[in-house]
């Protein structure tokens, strides 16, 4: 059996790994998983504008990383910690990235070097727009469902993308409202750091069954 053989094998049957525990240094408020052995990298993310860490894609992502080996934080952006429901405000969105920024610190307090930031919809935005202005803050990004704009408008959310110098792995939905698969493939061009974009066949922007192995292995690349 080679070494991808083996891989395949090991995650078709991942390893038991504790349950998620909350997760709530100061600013901070999410669940963690954890991995079986000592973790080699982190991965944080954060919600969509309607939703919160118990999104079942970020559940199923972080459920998977953490059996792979990876710590995996799942986080409530300080929008959805203010408030239980309703969109963000563009005038806190600042805030949002604090708390990312935030995020990533209390994960690599617990003694992780390499970390991967990023997120569903509005919470991987905002990670790029982080990113944009600190490359420091993580070694890659992983977007599931860009919003690359608004369903039915032109106005397309690429002004900061050609700052961006992080790896970026992005994930998304042949039928997502939010930017076809054609679209993306334009915006990823301004993007001067290396890129993927893996395509989900009939998906919408929920990213239902996501390719999760496929996922985990590409942000494993973009690591180095």
């Amino acid at each position: 059996m080679d070494a991808l053989e083996n891989r395949r094998a090991r995650l078709a049957v991942p390893l038991m790994t504790p349950e998620p525990e909350p997760f709530a240094p100061e600013g901070v408020r999410g669940f963690l998983h954890r991995p079986a052995a000592e973790a080699h990298a982190a991965i944080v993310l954060a919600h969509g504008a309607s939703s919160n860490a118990n999104a079942p894609l970020l559940v199923a992502v972080c459920g998977f990383f953490a059996a792979a080996g990876w710590l995996a934080l799942r986080i409530d952006l300080p929008f959805r910690q203010s408030r239980a429901g309703g969109p963000p405000s563009p005038s806190t969105a600042g805030r949002d990235r604090d708390g990312l920024r935030g995020a990533v610190e209390a994960i690599r307090a617990q003694g992780v070097k390499r970390i991967v930031l990023g997120g569903h919809s509005y919470g991987g935005r905002q990670s790029t727009m982080l990113a944009a202005e600190d490359p420091a803050v993580a070694n890659a990004l992983l977007l599931l469902s860009y919003p690359l704009h608004a369903p039915g408008k032109a106005q397309l959310r690429t002004a900061h993308l050609p700052d961006l110098r992080t790896p970026c792995v992005f994930v998304h939905g042949e039928r997502d409202p939010f930017g076809s698969i054609a679209e993306m493939r334009d915006a990823l061009k301004l993007i001067p750091a290396g890129t993927r974009l893996i395509e989900v066949p009939k998906a919408g922007h929920e990213l239902k069954n996501p390719p999760l192995e496929q996922i985990e292995a590409a942000v494993r690349s973009a690591l180095g």
